[in-house]
């Protein structure tokens, strides 16, 4: 007979419900017959900070123990644990930082959701921490582990996640308690409890299949390669190595979507420029194909660009109102509207018209400017819930058609050849060349003026970094000039590394003056207060 209690360390977020599921646990034992103590450590307030919960539970029903009563502790023993649930991989890999987790005694169960922290979303580039890192992390230190996205079981079952991680500690068999116990407590919650039972059952039944890590990222392996149904996608992906694979299904599948076969042929096309230029710098693959993959990932993205076509196109799809009814748990009999608002300017109307009429409107507007006028826009509020604010989406969107014949379509295509052109000669000079050159990729993101500075920055170091001079000297600039572009939004430090490797840093941006006519009445209140 186990005479010492069986530990639980909770890991949540604020709002997610942690400290409902520890008195869940609490009830289940008593309901059970068993004795159990829960503390907690919650975050500083609500969707803002960690909270973490600590349960004992003593394997011995009150019934056995007689007049005994059982010792709990009011916090987790580092190493100590018998069990680790979580809500989200940050988290767990912070907690297993802390020595929490042990990998002779703990089972780890955690959600492969993530939360980003501020100082990830503070980041220019990707500033995510590797998933990959984190999921070892949890592997080294745990007796088992078994890792599912618990948000999105959550969220098919219509509720919260700490229903699903209920059903994840009752599935592992950790405490002596039957499933009857658990659903009997859940049921007796009254409002919600229909939902949360189906939560339960959901996690519950994840967890009582075994699915360990290498499941989960057996899963994600071969999520693409279901995809591949398509007999063009197949033939396409035969043609490059196994480690560009994945990426190159990704990239394929965004493109057909974005703007059809022929376009998604034409990303496989200029893919196969990159691999040809790879093979002969690195005829063994020693580097894994790292500069194809890299371009299957950053091509794709720079060529599904956004426009007013493709905002339309994914705020009007029936899988975001799915997605909103479910944010704000709409019920059967609720009404819900929702409302977009936009503005788009001239440069979002020139994108789809032909070069000739694109330059005639935007010089207008930069008149309008010149002027002291602000950029000419149309705010527009679009009810999406009603039938004439989905049809003005849905048409706009089935304006697909007329995005390659626009100017914007042919400036992209025309600096992506830029770039494309930069990866292959910098790849034929040296593989660390044109390794650094497709990592520049990175820079292309966002939208509006982000964005415009983004491809400026990259054709500059392009232009002026990339050419001539020694391969390893020219990679070492790039990377140096790539990382400061990133770091610093205001782009003093990217002029400071351009300058510094012999390359003149970017010309200085006209931005025209505004003059604002002082308000008559405000003119002569400040005459008046002028000493005489």
């Amino acid at each position: 007979m186990k005479q010492s209690p069986l530990s639980l360390l909770i890991c949540a977020l604020g709002g997610e419900g942690g400290g409902v599921l520890t008195e869940w646990l609490v009830e289940i034992a008593r309901h059970a017959g068993y004795a159990a103590q829960a503390t907690s450590i919650p975050g500083v307030a609500q969707r803002t900070g960690a909270t973490t919960y600590y349960l004992e539970v003593f394997p011995v029903p009150m019934a056995q123990l007689g007049s005994r009563r059982p010792v709990f502790s009011l916090s987790p023993v580092p190493g100590a644990l018998d069990a680790m649930v979580s809500s989200e991989l940050l988290e767990t890999a912070r907690q297993v930082g802390n020595g929490m987790a042990s990998p002779e005694r703990t089972l780890v169960i955690t959600s492969s959701a993530r939360t980003l922290t501020t100082q990830e979303r503070m980041q220019l580039g990707d500033g995510r921490a590797d998933a990959a890192d984190l999921l070892k992390l949890v592997a080294q230190f745990s007796r088992a582990h078994q890792v599912f996205d618990m948000n999105a079981l959550a969220k098919e079952a219509g509720t919260v996640v700490s229903a699903v991680m209920l059903g994840a500690i009752a599935g592992s068999g950790l405490f002596p308690f039957r499933r009857e116990d658990y659903e009997a407590v859940v049921n007796a919650g009254g409002k919600g409890a229909e939902a949360s039972l189906r939560g339960f059952a959901a996690g519950f039944a994840r967890v009582a299949q075994g699915r360990t890590q290498a499941d989960y990222l057996a899963q994600v392996l071969r999520e693409p390669a279901r995809a591949q149904a398509q007999a063009p996608q197949v033939q396409a992906a035969a043609a490059f190595p196994a480690p560009v694979q994945e990426m190159f299904a990704l990239g394929w599948q965004r493109l057909v979507d974005y703007q059809g076969l022929a376009y998604a042929k034409l990303y496989a096309q200029r893919l196969q420029q990159v691999l040809a230029a790879e093979r002969a710098s690195d005829p063994q693959g020693a580097h894994g194909f790292a500069i194809t993959r890299e371009m299957a990932r950053w091509l794709a993205l720079w060529m599904a660009f956004d426009d007013i076509v493709r905002v339309a196109d994914l705020k009007s799809r029936a899988t975001r109102w799915a997605r909103v009814q479910g944010e704000v748990k709409a019920g059967e009999h609720d009404l819900l509207k929702v409302y977009d608002h936009f503005k788009p300017g001239v440069p979002e109307f020139a994108a789809l018209l032909p070069q000739a009429l694109a330059r005639r409107l935007t010089a207008w507007d930069r008149r309008r400017v010149a002027r002291g006028r602000q950029p000419w826009g149309l705010p527009l509020k679009i009810g999406t819930h009603g039938v004439l604010g989905m049809a003005a989406l849905r048409t706009l969107a089935a304006l697909k058609w007329l995005r390659p014949r626009g100017s914007r379509f042919a400036l992209e295509q025309k600096m992506i050849g830029q770039w494309l052109d930069g990866v292959v000669q910098g790849t034929q000079r040296a593989w660390g060349l044109g390794h650094e050159i497709a990592l520049c990729g990175r820079l292309i993101k966002g939208y509006g003026s982000t964005n415009e500075r983004g491809k400026d920055n990259l054709l500059h170091v392009l232009e002026h970094l990339a050419r001539g001079g020694v391969p390893l000297e020219a990679a070492q600039a790039i990377r140096a000039a790539r990382e400061a572009a990133l770091a610093d939004d205001a782009g003093k430090a990217l002029d400071a590394a351009l300058v510094q490797h012999g390359a003149p840093p970017r010309p200085v941006q006209a931005v025209p003056v505004r003059w604002v006519r002082k308000p008559r009445g405000l003119a002569a209140d400040e005459a008046r207060l002028k000493p005489r």
